[in-house]
């Protein structure tokens, strides 16, 4: 399962161009300054860790040469402005992957950093490679493909939000203790602890994905549980009564593997109050600053929520299936952190419970359990950790492959 189609020639292409970068590196002149490469959301969009941290070494860190690595087909760099950008899978990604100090991935490797880079990883031996992950693990186990096997080991490290989640990649991730680093999510560095709003309007609605719907036609999956529950629930008359008498704002985010399938989330009739948005039509890091409350399934944007104390609704009618298929490090039953509906009188009871006054999260108390950090101070101490303090006469040096004891 690739999350992206490789053209027929593209390995040929990835050779050569891996061996003229590290040939090139090789006679370079080392560079004034550490090059630090970051990356994230396959390219495809400047959001979630990734995108924070990049922003924060633009603005902090001058003592660096900092670079985003980007999707080439997409015009969000452009849009946004973005400093520093590469296109992934030129020459001169490459040439910066073989001659960064430093990278910080959110996905992977393989679709953030360097497109291909699996087979040749083994030829990078002095940069060091940090996974600072897209958001707090906790509900869909990690999937391993053989691609990302090479990645895992050479990755140096894994930053954690809290011990809960170092514990959660330590045993169910395999990562030994020594390349796990808890400095907290630099994405919360954008959001205000314990923040609700005074009344809930409006709704942020994410659904996740389920792999097991990958290749499936058109038809078949029209007739998958996920599309009728999901549409059944945005269509649902008592849902869309609610939604009007109290006057609420809904705001649907795709996820985007639903790309091809959109046109049939569009076409529900009666939602003059629920608008529907493809992944590159909506900033996700803007929305869950923006909604009162999230509706989901099992998504890993949840803990924003949970951090800001902001209603929770989990709907979770396939949690057997999920749990079968792939599983989860949380017990559904036992830990989450929000109301968990398995029914549509069940979301439809909370919405009105909610929407009356119950417009904090009574699960906050649970907070401490799952964040180490309740500061703006996360991208900072990733960066002070990894690179070094900016100010330091002693800072970090990537050849040394030594870290300060942890805080």
């Amino acid at each position: 399962m690739g999350l992206k189609q490789e053209k027929w020639y593209r390995p040929a292409e990835v050779a050569a161009k891996v061996a003229a970068a590290r040939a090139l590196a090789a006679v370079l002149s080392r560079p004034k300054r550490d090059i630090v490469l970051v990356g994230g959301n396959l390219g495809e969009k400047y959001e979630d860790n990734a995108s924070v941290f990049h922003n924060y070494l633009i603005r902090e860190r001058p003592d660096l040469d900092v670079y985003w690595m980007y999707d080439p087909s997409t015009d969000y760099v452009r849009k946004e402005q973005i400093p520093n950008a590469v296109p992934l899978g030129s020459f001169q990604n490459y040439l910066l992957f073989f001659r960064a100090a430093y990278t910080f991935h959110g996905h992977s490797l393989l679709y953030d950093i360097a497109p291909g880079i699996d087979r040749y990883i083994h030829l990078n031996k002095k940069t060091v490679m940090t996974h600072i992950s897209h958001g707090i693990e906790g509900f869909k186990k990690i999937l391993i493909l053989p691609e990302d096997k090479p990645l895992l080991r050479r990755t140096d490290y894994f930053n954690c939000a809290s011990p809960y989640e170092k514990h959660i990649k330590q045993n169910g991730w395999g990562v030994p203790e020594e390349k796990l680093i808890t400095t907290g999510m630099a994405r919360f560095d954008r959001l205000k602890p314990d923040s609700p709003a005074p009344e809930v309007k409006d709704i942020l609605v994410m659904m996740t994905w389920r792999e097991w719907l990958f290749g499936l036609s058109e038809e078949a999956f029209m007739e998958s549980d996920y599309f009728r529950r999901t549409t059944g629930l945005l269509n649902d008359p008592a849902f869309l009564g609610l939604v009007r008498e109290r006057e609420l704002n809904v705001k649907v985010a795709l996820h985007p593997f639903m790309k091809r399938f959109e046109r049939y989330f569009r076409q529900l009739p009666g939602q003059e109050r629920i608008r529907f948005y493809s992944f590159d039509e909506i900033s996700i890091k803007e929305e869950v600053v923006r909604a009162d409350m999230l509706l989901t399934d099992y998504t890993s944007v949840s803990w924003d929520f949970l951090y800001q104390n902001k209603p929770i609704i989990f709907y979770m009618f396939d949690q057997e299936e999920m749990e079968q298929h792939r599983g989860t490090y949380l017990d559904l039953d036992g830990e989450l952190y929000g109301y968990k509906a398995k029914s549509l009188s069940d979301v439809t009871a909370l919405l009105g419970r909610i929407t009356a006054g119950a417009n904090t999260n009574p699960f906050y108390r649970k907070a401490g359990e799952y964040f180490q950090y309740f500061d703006d101070d996360n991208c900072r101490r990733l960066a002070d950790r990894v690179i070094g303090p900016a100010r330091s006469t002693e800072k970090l040096k990537f050849r040394t492959g030594t870290l300060p004891a942890e805080p």
